[in-house]
């Protein structure tokens, strides 16, 4: 019979909490590809509703989440400028392809932030690597967010879009993701 030190608990409990919340990420980004199987580029990009978003535009949009929250955690907030208009269009650009991109890129891409993510997340000390929140209408003022906040905030969002992902799926051809 082998005995843990509590260190060694300690480490395992880490490291769950970790695999755990990287495996709910990843668990949300299967459930969003599922929305774009036997999907070609044409309908991966169309409008099905009021909204501008597609299928292909929110895995391109998350790609962009995924690589801005772990340059967050690595680097803390970048400065931002809220009043200036070619912030929001850089925003929106990112829910649609722009300058040639293919379906196949967008997904190509959004394998690769996630590898990245998960590498990046393993390779953490521990999940209280913590930084402060950028200036933003949305944040609380002297908010700091750890690794930790920010995986379930990605996992908040990836679900999010997710929903947006099942509704536009629905509307294209009827299928749905579940059910």
């Amino acid at each position: 019979m082998t005995v843990q030190t509590a260190e060694q608990n300690q480490d395992r409990a880490h490291s769950d909490e970790r695999e755990t919340l990287l495996s709910f990420l990843a668990q949300q980004r299967e459930f969003l590809l599922t929305t774009l199987r036997k999907l070609d580029g044409g309908q991966a990009t169309r409008r099905t509703t009021a909204s501008e978003l597609t299928l292909a535009g929110l895995v391109k949009h998350l790609t962009e989440v995924e690589r801005g929250w772990v340059g967050f955690i690595e680097e803390g907030p970048k400065e931002v400028d809220y009043e200036d208009p070619r912030t929001f269009e850089r925003h929106e650009e990112t829910f649609r392809l722009v300058d040639g991109e293919t379906l196949e890129g967008v997904l190509a891409e959004y394998a690769r932030a996630a590898e990245e993510t998960e590498a990046y997340v393993r390779a953490l000390p521990d999940l209280e690597v913590s930084r402060k929140l950028p200036d933003a209408p949305w944040f609380p003022e002297d908010t700091s967010w750890s690794a930790r906040d920010v995986l379930l905030h990605l996992i908040r969002e990836t679900a999010q879009h997710c929903g947006h992902a099942d509704i536009i799926r629905e509307s294209l051809d009827g299928q749905k993701t579940m059910g």
